[in-house]
């Protein structure tokens, strides 16, 4: 068996930076063990498998997708870059003929639409409840250190734990933090949390031009730091633009890849996600 891969680093318009993700179009599916083996095999934070709904599409005709999203280590309900890079394939290798591609998903439907410079993810937005900074001491503690904390809000659909360092805080400060995985993983190992956002307002020296900056942990999943995460993005879209009073807004990822992101919170509940993607390597695996 042969089996097409594409290497796409998402949320950059440059190689090597943003996120990369694995992308295989699929004719037929496989079982679950060859996908989690396959997405081990890439060693991304995430490798995404597109199949057909209708058996008489094609790549290039089709507008309606399967799609899942594996980690090294398990599969995830929602992706964001791993989405991106697979409408950016579509678009950009299968040549496909649509405005606007449909993946039907753990977390439902999500549209894709291509625009002049990139792509805009319809995706489902999801709004932190706010946190008694004791109930999640341990793990603040992993993840910042002695570093002050503003505010702590939890998503409990997404199980992500977002912890905002205060305006007087450098830049430096969020993107020089050390965080052990296993120190994470150890401080929680009941299942409530599955990913740590650590994220601060905007600034001169926090990349002009960008309504707020941050950083995603998610050793739980196999993941000891994820890039440029888009489902981050739901919970931090959520709660910025109820902070800042804005709607539209720039995000910055400050990893050591980083990732930029425009985000627009809707008022139907949901949030449209925007950014481009790039091809690093195309392959085949062979079976």
């Amino acid at each position: 068996m042969e089996i097409s891969v594409y290497m796409m680093d998402a949320f950059t318009n440059s190689p090597f930076k943003g996120n990369p993700a694995a992308v295989c179009p699929l004719l037929q599916e496989l079982n679950d063990d060859l996908y989690q083996k396959i997405a081990a095999e890439m060693n991304l934070s995430e490798t995404a498998f597109i199949t057909m709904i209708n058996p008489t599409d094609t790549f290039t005709s089709g507008s309606r997708f399967h799609l899942r999203w594996f980690t090294p280590t398990t599969e995830v309900d929602l992706c964001g870059h791993a989405t991106l890079a697979s409408a950016a394939v579509l678009f950009q290798h299968k040549n496909n003929v649509n405005p606007t591609v449909v993946f039907e998903t753990r977390s439902g439907a999500l549209a894709v639409t291509k625009k002049k410079e990139g792509y805009i993810m319809d995706f489902p937005l999801n709004p932190p409840t706010k946190e008694d900074h004791s109930d999640f001491k341990d793990i603040i503690k992993a993840t910042v250190g002695n570093h002050p904390v503003e505010e702590v809000f939890f998503s409990r659909h997404t199980k992500k734990l977002m912890i905002r360092l205060p305006d007087s805080c450098e830049r430096s400060i969020l993107t020089s933090l050390k965080v052990d995985p296993l120190a994470l993983l150890n401080s929680e190992s009941s299942g409530r949390v599955r990913g740590v956002i650590v994220t601060m307002k905007g600034s001169p020296d926090c990349k002009p031009g960008f309504d707020f900056c941050s950083r995603y942990f998610a050793p739980w999943v196999g993941v000891p730091e994820d890039p440029v995460c888009g489902s981050a993005h739901t919970v931090l879209g959520s709660y910025w633009s109820k902070l800042l009073g804005k709607k539209k807004m720039l995000a910055y990822q400050c990893s050591s890849r980083g990732g930029e992101l425009e985000l627009e919170v809707r008022a139907d509940g949901r949030i449209n996600i925007a950014g481009e993607a790039i091809t690093v390597l195309q392959g085949v695996i062979r079976l």
